[in-house]
């Protein structure tokens, strides 16, 4: 049998008078790995009903996104509530607002490592050994209601926060994995899909960039259905669609005769050649591969993974495709806001 942890009346009495019970941060006074892993989910959402984010169908449309601040006072009530389960008197009572502001700050540090929980990544072993250093950050995020979900549930999403956003920085067509990029990617703390169609994304910071890709799974060719015109956007040699070009100068798909719409692959070799040299009342695109060779032939016909870019204010390109499609959304410009951000998290900026 185990021996009791308290053994004589006196100190039963003291225990039983004493409010806080056991100092923190004694291993006796800390969360068990369970109890923190847990309530580090709960601070993310995780396990919350959908009805408590979205309580009207109307507020989430189909084929939209929004972008919204998480309330640090809402999470942290959440996690009282889960707590309320063992308050069951006064002593209790007593003990966590003793410990509230203890619990808070290594929930602070936990809820950075929920994703790699999530996916296996590390052991709760490994968080409570090796805790991310720095102060809790202002936590935003996104639901995306689309049929990009479904139709590419592994999309990649990535958020960044660059001194300043304009047309040329970051340039189209950029690498993610670049240092200088990375460099101000904002942490990931929760990406996943609440339905075949909803997905939610929590970033630690608050971003001026969100970048939304489709997987890299595999390369493909494809060209675009323009209202039963087949066209072939203008790529440059590294594959990537050349921005700036209007529509009606997109290469058009020849086809040979019977309906079958089978591609004139030598026909559409020859576009491809004027396209880059320029034909008449055509502007050339000498940065076009030279049609010498299958290679050069088959990197005109890429289709790339899409990228689409929710940036700044709204009135910067989100280069998608060829560039043309400006993303008409405030993702920094009001969350950015001091008085409205000390008004919903109780920091100061």
């Amino acid at each position: 049998m185990r021996k009791a942890w308290i053994d004589s009346a006196a100190q039963l009495k003291q225990r039983i008078a004493g409010h806080e019970q056991v100092d923190a941060p004694g291993p006796d006074a800390q969360m068990p790995p369970y109890m923190e892993s847990f309530l580090a989910h709960l601070r993310l959402l995780v396990g919350v009903p959908f009805d408590y984010l979205i309580p009207d169908a109307r507020l989430l449309p189909t084929e939209c996104i929004r972008f919204f601040y998480l309330d640090r006072s809402f999470a942290d009530r959440l996690v009282d509530g889960a707590i309320a389960v063992g308050k069951i008197g006064s002593r209790e009572q007593a003990h966590h607002q003793a410990r509230a502001s203890y619990v808070s700050s290594q929930l602070d540090l936990t809820e950075r490592h929920v994703r790699d929980l999530q996916r296996g990544r590390v052991r709760f072993e490994h968080v409570t050994a090796n805790p991310l250093a720095g102060d809790a950050d202002v936590i935003t995020g996104f639901l995306l209601r689309s049929r990009a979900v479904s139709g590419w549930p592994h999309m990649d999403v990535r958020a960044y926060r660059f001194p300043t956003v304009d047309n040329t920085h970051p340039t189209p067509g950029f690498d993610p994995a670049a240092a200088e990029i990375t460099a101000h990617q904002l942490r990931t703390l929760r990406l996943e899909r609440l339905a075949p169609g909803v997905l939610i994304a929590l970033f630690q910071g608050v971003p001026n960039m969100v970048m939304c890709e489709e997987p890299h799974h595999g390369v493909q060719f494809g060209v675009n259905d323009d209202g039963g015109q087949l066209t072939l956007l203008r790529r440059d040699t590294d594959g990537i669609a050349i921005t700036g070009v209007p529509p009606e100068h997109d290469i058009k798909i020849p086809v040979r005769p019977g309906g079958l719409r089978v591609v004139h692959v030598a026909e559409l070799r020859r576009r491809l050649e004027a396209a880059r040299t320029g034909a008449p009342a055509v502007p050339p695109s000498p940065q076009m591969p030279m049609q010498d060779g299958a290679g050069n032939f088959a990197i005109a016909l890429l289709d790339r993974p899409w990228r689409q870019r929710f940036q700044a204010d709204g009135g910067q390109p989100a280069y998608h495709g060829n560039g043309r499609y400006v993303a008409e959304l405030k993702v920094a410009v009001k969350t950015l806001d001091p008085a409205l951000k000390r008004k919903l998290e109780g920091f100061e900026s």
